[in-house]
């Protein structure tokens, strides 16, 4: 395979990493900050739903640098 796909799948998983960390600690945050995660009221859908989507996005990351390391032999 040529370098390129090596370069692209790698800066591709660094955005997915980086954006997947800074969505789940922003909505972590947000969600201490507004008082709505240390609450007895019930927690607003958002939270948990940008949470999971960080943590999609942070298995994604893991799943191209696999398949980069892969492209290597």
């Amino acid at each position: 395979m040529p370098d390129i796909f090596k370069a692209l799948a790698t800066v591709g998983a660094w955005i997915l990493f980086i954006s997947g960390m800074v969505m789940g600690f922003s909505s972590f945050i947000m969600g201490i900050v507004n008082e709505h995660l240390y609450s007895s009221e019930v927690v607003p859908m958002v939270y948990p739903a940008l949470f999971a989507a960080a943590a999609f996005y942070v298995l994604a990351a893991v799943v191209i640098m696999i398949l980069r390391k892969k492209m290597e032999k």
